[in-house]
């Protein structure tokens, strides 16, 4: 009989699935998904792989429960990191920021490797957990609409091309300057896309996310920049 995993099945249940999810990030995070097996998946969350099959039906239905827990989670964090910053301007520069710093394996695919190594049903499905993050995106352009801070758009034409900034470029440099020169041009372009005026100070600091990329003290002491867009 498998070792159960904490006080109760409910609660074994739950550490059980926190425990693949877990190990499919990692796994993700080295190599394609399509490359990564269901017993990879087991060994490293140090389940059995018919375990896996208690919770799930099969290694998308993992990827889309995976992906449905990490939206939710990185949206909640931040929603109320956004929620304390007035100026919808700054809001806007925090969330590109954000979206820029997400780990590749984070990003919430329409396209791609990991959409081109699923079903058509399974990426479809992608695709509405990243209209989560779209319809913040699409509260903060209103919000700077209403108070007169950009011109009158239609936030559904805008928010792909702001995602594609991000998203559609190359990946956010690893080096501190480098970094901090990339973010400050992102930020830049993006302002001057929605026809936002300049800001003569800095992106406000906010508690980094769970899918945002590590930066350690001493990077963060060489980049006050990236300091400013993690905290």
């Amino acid at each position: 009989m498998p070792k159960i995993m904490g006080s109760s099945l409910a609660e074994h249940r739950e550490r059980t699935r926190n425990a693949l999810f877990e190990s499919l990030s990692l796994l993700m995070s080295q190599r394609s998904f399509d490359k990564i097996t269901l017993s990879d998946v087991a060994a490293r969350a140090g389940v059995g792989r018919t375990a896996v099959y208690n919770h799930f039906a099969d290694k998308e239905d993992l990827l889309l429960a995976f992906m449905e827990h990490e939206v939710v989670r990185y949206s909640e964090e931040l929603s109320i990191a956004l929620a304390g910053i007035e100026d919808p301007i700054d809001r806007l520069r925090v969330y590109m920021r954000q979206q820029a710093l997400l780990k590749r394996h984070f990003h919430f695919p329409t396209t791609g490797p990991l959409a081109s190594s699923v079903s058509r049903s399974t990426a479809g499905r992608l695709r509405a957990h990243g209209g989560l993050i779209s319809q913040m995106l699409a509260s903060i352009l209103t919000d700077a609409m209403d108070e007169g801070l950009i011109p009158r758009q239609d936030p559904a034409m805008l928010i792909p091309l702001l995602n594609a900034c991000v998203m559609g470029g190359r990946p956010t440099p690893q080096d501190p300057a480098a970094r901090a020169a990339y973010l400050d041009a992102l930020d830049t372009f993006v302002l001057r896309a929605v026809g936002a005026r300049l800001p003569d100070h800095a992106v406000p600091a906010i508690r980094r996310t769970h899918a945002a990329e590590d930066v350690s003290p001493q990077r963060t002491q060489e980049a006050p920049h990236e300091r400013a867009a993690v905290g």
